[in-house]
């Protein structure tokens, strides 16, 4: 870059920020970035909850009662 007395050579002082700002989005991972997930729906996912293997329900057991 050329300098002249009506531009100064530029020193790169006001790049800091821009800088600054490259490396926050740099943190942020690629598939965040791409495929962004809604932080309310995250919050709002459900709790998974323990369940009986495959296979494992007994068929031959005998029906409780329904109460009524």
């Amino acid at each position: 870059m050329t300098s002249t007395p009506d531009a100064p050579e530029h020193d790169g002082s006001d790049l800091a920020e821009l800088r600054a700002e490259i490396d926050e989005l740099k943190a942020i991972p690629h598939e965040e970035i791409v495929n962004p997930l809604p932080h309310n729906l995250e919050e709002r996912e459900p709790e998974a909850e323990p369940t009986d293997a495959i296979g494992s329900e007994d068929w031959d057991a005998p029906e409780e009662p329904a109460h009524s």
